[in-house]
């Protein structure tokens, strides 16, 4: 029989509202019942008081990157190309445990970014047991145009791994797509978009063609796709192949926004990236006021 326990706290929160003298039931490891508390104790169960304090479902994080760190500890560049993957992931362990400890229960973590499989190692032990950490969807190495990635800050004529999975044209794009499900891909992550080496501002990457053939591969497998892409082409190509979900959107406009909300495309707009949640942090540069512009215009037109 598993055990039941009874929470008690000052108040609950279902989602949608505060509820005073409400209690939460408890049974192994999973919650069976939430509502006032007469109305769910239950014989022989524990009953844990929590005066003060104020209990609500998991949260959710929808766009993480449990193996990298904060930039201002050590560049995105450094991190990728002389950062070992134990060392790499010894990180991460940390950063599940400390994710779970803020109350985030699911986290979907878009790209290894040069770690290649060490997140669907992670979950896996997160469910073993072996580490706390919070639910894990995984996406693997991620997808990246040829040439269109990183790091670069070397001498050109060197082959380095790139922090992405670099795939072009149908053959290439069926096999990378197929093999990072089979790895354990709970969803493919393309970059729809990124810096050509030294050409200035972002451009997208994959055709419209090769964006609806990765959508399509991904898909006949069950697994759904998250789109990164902050221009409006790229997010107009993402679109139009069908993607779940289209990560930061930065510049987006009321007509892509329309065509997202037509097709049932959602926006993760990583709003708190874009002032940099490492110091020194802008709430209010040019790109954090870019950022709740188009977030605005998201919600107006009902993505």
């Amino acid at each position: 029989m598993p055990t039941v326990t009874v929470l008690k706290p000052a108040r609950v929160f279902d989602g949608d509202a505060m509820h005073e003298g409400w209690a939460v039931r408890v049974k192994g490891e999973r919650i069976d019942a939430v509502g006032p508390a007469a109305n769910i104790a239950a014989a022989d169960a524990r009953v844990v008081d929590l005066p003060g304090t104020t209990l609500t479902p998991g949260l959710v994080e929808g766009h993480s990157h449990v193996l990298l760190h904060a930039y201002n500890e050590t560049s995105w560049n450094d991190q990728v190309s002389r950062e070992g993957l134990a060392l790499r992931a010894a990180r991460a362990v940390n950063h599940l445990r400390a994710t779970l400890m803020a109350g985030f229960t699911t986290i979907r973590d878009l790209g290894t970014e040069g770690a290649q499989y060490a997140d669907v190692e992670l979950k896996q032990a997160v469910n073993q047991g072996i580490i706390p950490g919070p639910r894990m969807l995984v996406s693997t190495k991620a997808i990246v145009a040829t040439g269109s990635y990183q790091p670069k800050t070397f001498v050109l004529e060197w082959t380095i791994p790139q922090g992405a999975e670099e795939a072009d044209g149908v053959d290439s794009l069926i096999r990378v797509v197929r093999d990072q499900i089979g790895k354990g891909a709970d969803w493919i992550k393309v970059y729809g978009d990124y810096r050509w080496g030294p050409l200035p501002g972002s451009h997208p990457t994959f055709s419209a063609e090769e964006m609806k053939l990765a959508v399509e591969t991904a898909k006949s497998a069950g697994v759904p796709i998250a789109v990164h892409a902050n221009t409006a082409e790229g997010m107009r190509r993402a679109a139009l192949a069908g993607v779940e979900t289209i990560e930061h959107g930065g510049e987006g406009t009321p007509e892509i926004f329309k065509l997202m909300a037509e097709r049932h495309v959602a926006l993760c707009p990583t709003i708190t990236a874009g002032a940099g949640p490492w110091p020194p942090a802008n709430p209010d540069s040019p790109a954090a006021r870019r950022k709740r512009a188009s977030f605005k215009a998201a919600l107006a037109a009902g993505v």
